[in-house]
């Protein structure tokens, strides 16, 4: 008997890894290949990193009131005369450590806009899926919806709904359940985004001859639009959620600073710099200043990467 194997070997070809392949492809490349993606990526995740390990890294728990004293109020940080060596950054009116109290407040503005997002996302995807996909007098109805809700700015919007939450549960209920409130608020504020994104692409993508192929096969309405149509939209998808996180972060320092968003003892980025705001003109600018260059920073890296991802991924604009 002829050994098959001696006669034909067979040469087994590994496969290569997903992150070979994902360091491979287009978009790793174009990443590679732009410093602008690459220091906005790295200062992006050295502000995420920071900020999600306050709990182990920050040297003060702003929210134990043991280690606050308000005899320490209104440090300077350590380059200005006065500074105590204890807090680098200084402390706030409140006599928090500012370093301590801006590592917390990052977390919770970014936990804030990105699942403020979320809410946005599901909404205007389901929203745009069904208008896009069924039409007729269902994407009349829900497309007028869309622009009553964009005549509106997502400020207004926020600030009446707030201000009736407030007086309607109370300050302390409000207090309690603010990163319920904001979250809710901006993420209903902001869905028409999504939603005439996806009704457009839903448009385009339901004509093609494999949406065609999967309702002879007798798929219903809900796996056609979960299935097939929603992947081949998810690229508009990705670059609306880039900028809309950047645009919530903004909205909840906007609405802690005019006093309808994070109450002063659960620190946000927008809290503090309302909180600072009162005593920059009588020397104390670090509360306000030092948060307000957090905010900017982490905005501008966050507005950088979606506008390279929405060059990567739209191949008009795409030059390798």
């Amino acid at each position: 008997m002829t050994d098959q194997t001696a006669e034909n070997p067979v040469i087994a070809i590994r496969r290569p890894s997903r992150l070979r392949e994902f360091w491979a492809s287009n978009i790793a490349y174009s990443f590679r290949r732009n410093p602008v993606a690459i220091v906005s990526m790295a200062i992006f995740l050295l502000i995420t990193g920071v900020a999600f390990c306050a709990p182990l890294i920050a040297p003060f728990d702003p929210y134990d009131p043991a280690q606050i004293d308000i005899l320490n109020s209104e440090y300077p940080p350590f380059w200005v005369y006065g500074a105590l060596p204890e807090f680098s950054l200084g402390t706030d009116d409140q006599g928090r450590d500012l370093l301590s109290t801006i590592l917390y407040g990052t977390r919770l503005s970014i936990i804030i806009g990105v699942c403020a997002v979320a809410v946005q996302a599901f909404l205007g995807i389901s929203i745009g899926l069904i208008s896009g996909y069924v039409g007729g007098r269902t994407d009349s109805v829900l497309m007028r919806l869309a622009d009553i809700q964009l005549s509106f700015s997502t400020l207004m919007v926020a600030i009446i709904f707030l201000a009736l939450t407030q007086a309607l549960f109370g300050s302390e209920i409000f207090s309690r359940y603010a990163v319920v409130f904001l979250i809710a608020v901006i993420g209903v504020a902001e869905w028409p985004q999504y939603a005439r994104t996806v009704r457009a692409t839903v448009l385009a993508e339901k004509k093609k001859e494999y949406v065609d192929s999967a309702r002879v096969l007798g798929f219903g309405p809900g796996r056609i639009m979960l299935r097939h149509i929603l992947p081949n939209s998810l690229s508009p998808i990705f670059v609306i959620s880039t900028v809309q996180v950047a645009n919530a972060i903004i909205s909840e320092a906007s609405l802690s600073f005019l006093g309808l968003g994070m109450p002063p003892s659960q620190p946000s980025l927008g809290s503090l710099i309302s909180s600072g705001f009162d005593y920059i003109l009588s020397g104390s600018w670090w509360i306000t200043v030092i948060p307000g260059a957090v905010l900017v920073t982490l905005v501008l890296v966050i507005n950088l990467l979606g506008d390279w991802t929405r060059d990567v991924l739209n191949p008009k604009l795409y030059k390798g």
